[in-house]
């Protein structure tokens, strides 16, 4: 492993937590023949990385990971500092890094940061630290410029918030005197300030019909797709996020988190952001779409509050899916949704399915409920948001409507 090209420095939580450098001998020569800050450095992120594990969620970890490994990345090989002497022009200058990387740091597709060959992992070479997005509706073509790699305003946000976070950590062991993160953030040029009209990303309630309708009938024809048809149902009725239906180290979704009670009111307990527990409301139309999952599997009538039966299972093997099998599933299904709506409707109408991800059903879902006069409080406790200003926000935007509404009665003459 060449010492001038980036590579993986952190496997994923579960490997972290029994990380040992005899297990990754390149990483081990690696450390072993560069300064010795180095290693102290990439033992610092260690310590951070299963403090954020352990104290917030695998997601978390997964997010953080991206950024501090950069972070680190670009101190050992371009900065050439140990990150405890880093200033606040150091932080804009790897600001300016992250704004446009060399094109030898981007790759175009997920990769698994490491491969285990003869017992040993060792660093995937098709793997890099950035990765340029490309529309799904663009997936297919053969050439990507990698040169128009640009991070959105969101990424630059968060890149800005996990080195904040990750200096916190270090100032609270001692590890570093200041923050310097916290205050190059307002002074960093490839911000913009931003006064648009957020765009909710949902479907309408056409596009959204076509998803169910060639959901049903996939279904309907061969009862191995009645999974996919819940999944689609369950994020769209439910407001789901997709990995509150999927398998986890610490959470697995069983039949018996469906419960009713003493009214007779169906409800689903989940386990979501921030490690936090909510029950969901059940609405009675979305039973039936219940019964025919289960029947598919040989189970009988409604869930019993003590049925440990995985919520949605492996089609091989045993357990529950993974978030990445789960949007498989759903893309599948918004693919010949497309498909169908193209050829009765036109393209430009059905152009959304395109772009959808699983995590538009759940807006779709929200955004529908309130427009038919559910209480904005209600919609926003089965979301799970901590404020309904942040539904509001999100689903609502009720000063932009306002807004839009005015703004139709001007004039020309």
């Amino acid at each position: 492993m060449s010492s001038n090209k980036p590579f993986p420095l952190y496997p994923s939580y579960i490997d972290l937590l029994e990380f040992d450098f005899e297990d990754y001998p390149e990483l081990k020569t690696l450390f072993a023949d560069n300064s010795p800050w180095w290693l102290e450095c990439f033992h610092w992120g260690k310590l951070f990385l299963e403090y954020t594990g352990r104290n917030k969620s695998v997601h978390t970890y997964d997010r953080f990971r991206n950024e501090i490994e950069r972070f680190l990345l670009w101190s050992f090989l371009i900065k050439q500092q140990p990150i405890d002497q880093l200033r606040k022009t150091d932080i804009l200058e790897y600001a300016d890094f992250c704004w446009q990387p060399p094109i030898t740091w981007i790759g175009t597709s997920n990769q698994e940061r490491f491969k285990l060959a003869n017992g040993y992992s060792s660093a995937n070479e098709f793997w890099f630290p950035y990765k340029i997005q490309v529309p799904k509706s663009q997936k297919n073509q053969t050439i990507i410029d990698k040169k128009k790699y640009r991070p959105s305003q969101q990424t630059l946000t968060a890149m800005f918030t996990a080195i904040g976070v990750f200096y916190n950590y270090l100032m609270s062991e001692e590890f570093c005197l200041g923050n310097p993160a916290s205050i190059a953030k307002k002074d960093c040029r490839h911000f913009i300030a931003d006064a648009q009209v957020k765009e909710v990303k949902r479907l309408t309630a056409s596009q959204w019909q076509y998803v169910l309708d060639t959901a049903v009938k996939m279904a309907d024809e061969d009862p191995i797709f009645e999974r996919s048809l819940f999944i689609i149902a369950a994020l769209k009725t439910l407001f789901l996020r997709i990995s509150e239906l999927s398998e986890r180290t610490n959470w697995s979704p069983v039949m018996g988190h469906f419960w009713q009670d003493e009214d007779e009111n169906w409800w689903l307990k989940v386990f979501g952001k921030g490690r936090k527990l909510r029950d969901i409301t059940v609405p009675p139309d979305f039973l039936p779409f219940l019964e025919r999952y289960r029947y598919s599997r040989g189970l009988s009538g409604l869930p019993l509050s003590s049925e440990n039966t995985v919520l949605i299972e492996k089609i091989r093997g045993q357990g529950g899916m993974t978030s990445r099998h789960l949007r498989r599933l759903v893309q599948q299904v918004f693919d010949l949704a497309f498909e169908k709506m193209s050829m009765t409707e036109g393209k430009n109408k059905a152009l959304k399915l395109k772009e959808a991800s699983t995590h538009w059903l759940r807006h779709t879902g929200a955004s529908m409920e309130i427009e038919r006069g559910r209480p904005l409080k209600d919609v926003s406790e089965d979301l799970g948001h901590a404020s309904m200003a942040t539904t509001d926000t999100v689903y609502v935007q009720s000063e932009n409507k306002q807004r839009a509404a005015s703004g139709r009665k001007r004039k020309v003459n």
